[in-house]
């Protein structure tokens, strides 16, 4: 039987092979070579060289919105774990309805990006309202925060489920007998339970950075990278690049500035799988 699956095994794997192709990589590699092009269509595609990675570089929006997003991610990351982990060790202390709290905070990640997006918009619209603020469209720093928060609304319900599955594979007795030596509570936390989890925290902190990194439909959603591209992040500056300016140069530059977005998340997710990798073997 074993010998049978291994025999055929390629012809099983031929047709998800084959969709992988056609549906990424062709469509990658077409991609790769229209950065170096200008063009309208793939037709009609004109090599320019490295013109439009320079000009993208040199672009003050794309740095601008680099930078935003950079801003963003620092802060969600520290805001979204912090809270998380405190949600989990909370909800690990054998406390009544545990099970329903884990499955209300963990709803909002269920929703889709422009629904939350717009969802908030209309929270936060209607408090700046009442307070005699500006609108997200009008105030960066409202359009910052609102980011965040919908960020962190979002995502602690799920890195909460990660922390409570690291903190439940903390034994018990190894717990136990730091009780009886007499350690306190804030020592058991941090010279036990955090050393134990510290696999989970880093697959959230990258999971965070990645999501960070990635967000678009929330941004486009709440704050339309309003006002004056002052919220645009680098997916939104990419999409608006691409589709909202005429011309053949457009096309090409916005390609190039997706191939850079590109290598920017495959360089975050290689060293989140090295360092997971490595906290692995340390345990």
């Amino acid at each position: 039987m074993e010998k049978a699956l291994k025999k055929h095994a390629p012809i099983f794997v031929l047709p998800t092979f084959l969709a992988f192709v056609i549906g990424f990589i062709i469509p990658f590699a077409q991609g790769f070579y229209l950065s170096f092009c200008k063009f309208t269509t793939v037709g009609n595609a004109t090599f320019v060289g490295i013109s439009n990675y320079t000009a993208a570089i040199k672009d003050t929006s794309f740095t601008s919105s680099f930078k935003f997003t950079v801003l963003f991610a620092i802060v969600s990351i520290l805001l979204i774990n912090v809270l998380a982990f405190g949600l989990a060790l909370l909800l690990t202390q054998k406390l009544k309805g545990t099970n329903i709290f884990r499955t209300v905070f963990f709803m909002p990640n269920l929703i889709g990006g422009i629904v939350l997006g717009y969802i908030w918009q209309i929270l936060i619209n209607c408090l700046l309202t009442i307070i005699g603020q500006p609108l997200l469209a009008l105030n960066s720093s409202a359009g910052y925060w609102g980011l965040i928060i919908l960020m962190c609304w979002q995502q602690i319900g799920y890195m909460m489920i990660i922390y409570i599955a690291g903190l439940q594979n903390v034994p018990d007795d190894l717990i136990e007998a730091a009780e009886i030596d007499g350690a306190a509570k804030w020592d058991i936390l941090w010279k036990i339970r955090v050393p134990m989890v510290m696999s989970s925290i880093t697959i959230c902190v990258f999971l965070t950075l990645t999501n960070s990194f990635k967000l678009f439909d929330q941004n486009l959603a709440l704050t339309g990278g309003d006002p004056n591209h002052a919220t645009e992040m680098l997916a939104l500056n990419i999409y608006q690049t691409f589709y909202a300016r005429a011309g053949m140069q457009w096309k090409g530059y916005g390609q190039a500035k997706a191939v850079i977005f590109c290598a920017l998340v495959i360089i975050i997710s290689l060293v989140q799988l090295k360092a997971t990798r490595s906290k692995e073997v340390q345990q």
